[in-house]
């Protein structure tokens, strides 16, 4: 099986409060671990689309990224827009995880899927896009179409940490590339607290679309597949 969730936002020095957005988020780290192999088992595989760890270097992250490499199942780790530790793809993998894949202009096959994806950004319409913003946008969306041209001819699971959504809460060009290719399920995280109000869910066309953020799904793996 096929489980997907994002923004664990893990911090092993327990420094850095979440509860800005909300009291759910309390002991969220706690009930991560524990709701995890209460729900995933050995040979499954968790999608995990940004926010994984505030370490600010590589060397910090190994402590978070080790204890998710001790849950059970194997697990594809995509950055998101607060994982500053995440370096290379040659100094991740060379970490040693096992259990650890790291996507990044690149894919993976699981259970007859194929697992594509990149961080996203922020909509074209929102009130701080930028002539900045515009070249991040523009690189995310190649980077999206090279990870799903790295792909095989299997159905597609996109992994996206930021919504494919605009402030008007109509799809954007990330979903509009997906629609181009046999893309059968988007997920995303990001959103948070008040956020929430702009998740957009449902099926769109022959695409579903998910929200996986850990405190809009209980900070449990939901099954995407």
């Amino acid at each position: 099986m096929i489980y997907a969730l994002a923004d664990l936002h893990l911090d092993y020095t327990n420094e850095k409060s979440m509860e800005v957005f909300g009291l759910n988020w309390q002991n969220y780290q706690e009930r991560i671990f524990n709701n995890w192999n209460e729900v995933v088992d050995k040979d499954d595989t968790v999608l995990i689309p940004g926010d994984i760890s505030w370490a600010m270097d590589l060397d910090n992250a190994y402590i978070d990224l080790k204890k998710i490499d001790e849950l059970n199942g194997s697990k594809i780790l995509m950055k998101g827009n607060h994982d500053y530790w995440w370096s290379s793809l040659n100094k991740i993998n060379g970490l040693g995880l096992e259990s650890l894949r790291y996507l990044q202009n690149n894919s993976f096959e699981v259970n007859g899927y194929d697992i594509c994806g990149t961080r996203g950004w922020i909509p074209r319409d929102h009130k701080d896009f930028s002539d900045h913003d515009e070249k991040i946008f523009t690189r995310e969306l190649m980077r999206l179409e090279n990870s799903i041209r790295a792909s095989g001819d299997n159905k597609k699971i996109v992994m996206l940490h930021y919504p494919p959504i605009n402030q008007d809460r109509s799809l954007n060009e990330f979903f509009e590339m997906c629609c181009r290719y046999p893309v059968e399920y988007i997920i995303y995280g990001h959103l948070h607290g008040v956020g929430h109000s702009l998740i957009k869910e449902g099926n769109f066309g022959d695409i579903t679309i998910s929200c996986v953020a850990g405190d809009y799904i209980d900070f449990t793996p939901v099954r995407i597949v």
